[in-house]
């Protein structure tokens, strides 16, 4: 297959099928008025201790600004609050609510049991190589991306 028939068929099957995967993701958490940003915002601060704004920037590669308005959204959902770190007021650590835990605890569970259902449809090994190939795909292009950055 030459490459220019390879790319025809990589855009195809990426607008006709892997924006599916995007809503596979993101549609449980939309029954409440969550993005999936927001929804892994939720997921981080169940699962770490100490999260902040910050961490979560810096762990995602991404603005704080960015971070900063997810999270306004979250507070106003009240399903997060900030609270001032003793020693330092300048930090705030990010917790889930009462309303929050159950949220995330629903999403987590649903898009669970829609990843489950997929593996049990394609197999355990079939799932286990699309994902080694996403991240050897996604180190190639950072690597690749770093290498423009420094010309």
């Amino acid at each position: 297959m030459k490459v220019q028939q390879l790319l025809d068929e990589y855009i195809d099957v990426y607008i006709k099928s892997l924006k599916y995967l995007d809503s596979f993701v993101s549609e449980p958490a939309t029954a409440y008025n969550l993005s999936f940003e927001q929804y892994l915002i939720l997921h981080d601060i169940a699962e770490k201790s100490n999260v902040t704004l910050a961490r979560i920037a810096d762990n995602r590669g991404v603005t704080r600004s960015a971070i900063s308005r997810q999270i306004k959204v979250l507070l106003n959902l009240d399903y997060i609050y900030q609270q001032r770190d003793d020693k330092d007021h300048r930090r705030q650590y990010l917790h889930l609510t009462p309303r929050g835990r159950q949220i995330e605890e629903i999403v987590t569970q649903k898009a669970s049991d829609r990843f489950t259902s997929w593996v049990n449809i394609f197999g355990q090994e079939k799932a286990e190589s699309l994902l080694d190939f996403i991240k050897e795909f996604s180190e190639v292009a950072k690597l690749e991306n770093n290498g423009k950055a420094s010309e």
